[in-house]
């Protein structure tokens, strides 16, 4: 059913569906004129709250229902929480893609996994490049993060112009690609723009983010340290870290190599547009493992513990080539994404039996971060001074904190709008206005499912368990032989159990009026019921339970 919202042509509308209140997910749409833009489409990771699931991503339904006004997808960069959902949920969308030519050639290859690669046209706007689409004229502008190309969006409208940040900080010296275009950025402000909607992701970090040449620096001197095998597992999309590592090797002695498939993609599409360019190639992981133990640096996928990736298959004696020995040392050159905690410490107690040496961010300085602390939105809003702040990306403490800077930073309204809140930029106060429908959907095998219909029903089979009955009676309704009964994820206490269920199904069934007993609905409950009630009476749990009932 199609959400019923009322919208004006001449008002400015804002609303995200995924990635406010949260990080990750996100998609934001931008409404005027009767048409709407979107800008980016991502996924997060599932946890242990989402058994089974490895990918999870905002429901556009409501974008959706709507797909004949969307006017175009916009990504501002090739992170997996802003790129990551397109190749699952375009075919709802069927709308023009416009992106940098370094995110294009990774959505590629994520498009071509699920068969969309020409279906999904990609336009490619060069790096500062403007086009317009509907009532909507956009202007990459070039910040810095930690991937190539981020951009955030000058989106110019006749109610106003929306400063869109996307993910970014302020790095003086990011190694690749350039540094924040930090006058365009004056000129914007100088222009006039009506609302920023901005990264607050490190809002409650003091000071700034710090520069990926300070880690390079750092991480020389933290290899040479040692005469075994180091691994440093970061994020694949960090090319600047990825080219650090091949940096570090060729200064401690060593050759670099890179381990996991992720890894290979983005080194792959980094090459194609001309990124590390100045490096030799890497190795492989076969041939890596071939080489003196204290001449090899290996980059290697896997510090979120996922666990498929390459390092926590070294870490339990799974990988095909790469094995670490006792002394040898792992490097953690990335933070653990709020959910994480516990794959990761799972992840450090795997390495530490091994007698590795496992080095994080609290040891030495291995990583800084790719979003703004409070210093930089602080330079951000002396420059752009919108009239209204709309902190996104970041969970509600997160996005509580960036609205306080953006009111010590002299702006005239903020607006705390999470998933689903429909605000009114233009004209007037900005305000909220309605509710629109949000959910989750996941990738469940193969298959694209509601997140909560399929976890609420998982986690019942975790907790509870589920019983299976078989049972055959004939058409009077009488019971052939013992009910046939399966105990999955339950304490049989030696088969006792087992026999207390089905002897009270036998006892139920037998109690039905003979009318009913010709009911198969009616035969059905019974023994339901003597499942439920036995299962809670001598072990306290209510299980899943499945009958199957036959009648000859």
């Amino acid at each position: 059913m199609t959400a019923s919202i009322s919208t004006k042509p001449d008002e400015l509308y804002f609303v995200a569906l995924g990635g406010a209140g949260e990080i990750g997910m996100n998609l934001n749409l931008f409404g005027h004129r009767g048409k709407w833009l979107m800008v980016d489409l991502g996924v997060t990771f599932g946890d242990d709250q989402a058994p089974g699931v490895d990918v999870i991503m905002p429901d556009p339904g409501f974008i959706a229902e709507r797909a004949g006004d969307l006017v175009g997808l916009i990504l501002t960069h090739a992170h997996e929480d802003h790129i990551g959902a397109v190749q699952y949920l375009w075919p709802q969308l069927r709308c023009p893609i416009y992106a940098t030519a370094f995110t294009a050639s990774v959505l590629r290859r994520k498009l071509a996994e699920t068969g969309l690669e020409e279906a999904a046209k990609i336009t490619i706007v060069p790096a500062g490049g403007s086009f317009s689409v509907g009532p909507f004229d956009i202007e990459y502008v070039t910040l810095t993060h930690s991937i190539p190309e981020p951009n955030g969006l000058a989106i110019r409208t006749s109610a106003g112009t929306i400063f869109h940040t996307g993910d970014w900080k302020l790095d003086p010296d990011p190694l690749v690609g350039p540094v924040t275009d930090e006058q365009y950025l004056r000129d914007l402000g100088e222009e006039g723009v009506l609302a920023l909607i901005g990264d607050s992701t490190n809002a409650l970090r003091a000071g700034t983010s710090g520069s990926e040449a300070d880690v390079r620096r750092h991480l020389v001197d933290l290899v040479s340290e040692y005469d075994k095998r180091v691994v440093i597992t970061c994020f694949a999309s960090n090319v600047a870290r990825v080219e650090t590592i091949a940096k570090v090797a060729e200064a401690t002695g060593r050759h670099a190599a890179l381990a996991g498939r992720s890894m290979w993609r983005i080194h792959d599409a980094a090459r194609e547009n001309g990124y590390l360019d100045n490096l030799p190639p890497f190795l492989s992981e076969e041939d890596a493992a071939h080489l003196p133990r204290d001449r090899v640096l290996i980059a290697c996928t896997g510090s979120q513990g996922e666990p498929r990736a390459a390092l926590t298959r070294v870490a339990t004696d799974q990988h095909p080539h790469i094995t670490l020995e006792a002394g040898d040392a792992v490097i953690f050159s990335s933070r653990i994404i709020p959910g994480n905690e516990k794959s990761i410490g799972r992840l450090h107690n795997h390495l530490i039996r091994k007698g590795l040496d496992v080095i994080t961010e609290r040891d030495h300085f291995v990583h800084v971060s790719g979003h703004p602390a409070r210093d930089e939105l602080i330079r951000m809003y002396q420059w752009i001074r919108p009239k209204i702040a709309v902190p996104v990306h970041g969970e509600g403490r997160h996005l509580l904190e960036h609205a306080r800077i953006a009111r010590q930073c002299q702006v005239g309204q903020t607006v705390i709008a999470e998933n689903g809140t429909l605000v009114r930029l233009a004209p007037g106060v900005a305000e909220t206005v309605g509710e629109v429908p949000t959910g989750r959907l996941a990738v469940d095998g193969k298959v694209l499912v509601d997140l909560s219909a399929v976890t609420r029903a998982r986690n019942k089979l975790i907790y509870n368990g589920a019983v299976v009955v078989t049972m055959v009676v004939d058409d009077a309704g009488d019971m052939m032989d013992d009910p046939m009964v399966s105990l999955q994820g339950l304490p049989d206490g030696g088969g006792a159990l087992n026999r207390e269920v089905a002897l009270a199904i036998r006892e139920f069934v037998e109690d039905l009026p003979d009318g009913a007993k010709t009911s198969d609905k009616r035969v059905e409950e019974a023994a339901r019921r003597a499942v439920r009630q036995t299962i809670n009476d001598e072990i306290g749990k209510r299980p899943v339970i499945d009958i199957h009932l036959v009648r000859i």
